[in-house]
């Protein structure tokens, strides 16, 4: 075992596979070897063929503090801090361009690239009393893992303005009225119910569920007439597909289908 894996705990479980943050001691927050850790977990899920979902979570007390303060504090310069924040928001942006979905599974607090972590997965399981935001402004800094890119497409624009000046953050409650996670659950719970939801992915149709995400992310940057052109395209190629076939005949027959991704 590399000092990296132990930084990354990898489960998988059917076909849902589950990265955790380890790093607890500092509330796993994101050092250069964390960073790369999870860069290397996430290209090891996303080519692993039996990986069909994945869920990101944290060990502790906390999802994830942000960027360790302490290493950056230690930085020669710009030049220091541009290389550390293209290696985590290239790993971010790997994470969100995956064609496999990702839940995270949010407990605690997810505070700066925390909380950039949970924007770049598909959907957000967070525990009651959860802290969700981006305080960066407070060290006369922002965030730079696309929390000012991401934030804006999930909120309205007041509210991701509101929460980029002000440092203040959001609570698990407040987060979902506004739309930005997808379920808040009891203390302790997150993991599971993240992978309850992850494991009802992994039994669907892997190419819908990659043509659905690429769908979503590309058709809000263009035109409405180009958006609804991609998606009759792809709509069209999926019925060409094995998995359609199975799928439409599982449903005549009144059976769970299976999938296989072709």
């Amino acid at each position: 075992m590399s000092s990296h894996d132990a930084l990354i705990g990898v489960e998988r479980v059917g076909g849902v596979a589950t990265l955790t943050l380890a790093r607890p001691e500092r509330l796993n927050a994101f050092s250069s070897a964390l960073v790369a850790a999870l860069a290397a977990a996430v290209d090891d899920v996303a080519a692993d063929p039996t990986v069909r979902a994945i869920v990101v979570a944290g060990q502790g007390r906390v999802f994830c503090a942000g960027a360790d303060i302490a290493e950056m504090d230690g930085f020669a310069g710009p030049a220091d801090f541009h290389r550390f924040i293209r290696a985590l928001s290239g790993t971010f942006d790997a994470l969100a361009r995956c064609s496999k979905p990702s839940v995270a599974a949010v407990h605690g607090a997810a505070l700066g690239g925390g909380l950039e972590l949970a924007l770049a997965c598909d959907l957000r399981v967070v525990e009651e009393g959860t802290r969700l935001g981006l305080p960066e402004i407070t060290l006369g800094v922002l965030p730079g893992a696309a929390g000012t890119a991401r934030l804006p497409r999930l909120l309205p624009t007041a509210v991701a303005k509101q929460l980029l000046l002000t440092g203040e953050p959001l609570s698990a409650d407040e987060a979902y009225r506004l739309g930005l996670i997808n379920q808040v659950v009891a203390t302790g719970e997150a993991v599971a119910a993240a992978g309850r939801l992850a494991a009802r992915l992994a039994a669907l149709a892997p190419l819908a569920l990659a043509a659905a995400k690429r769908l979503v992310d590309t058709g809000s940057a263009v035109p409405l007439d180009v958006a609804i052109g991609y998606e009759r395209e792809t709509v069209s190629m999926l019925f060409g597909t094995a998995d359609r076939v199975e799928g439409m005949r599982a449903f005549l027959e009144k059976r769970p289908p299976s999938f296989t991704g072709r």
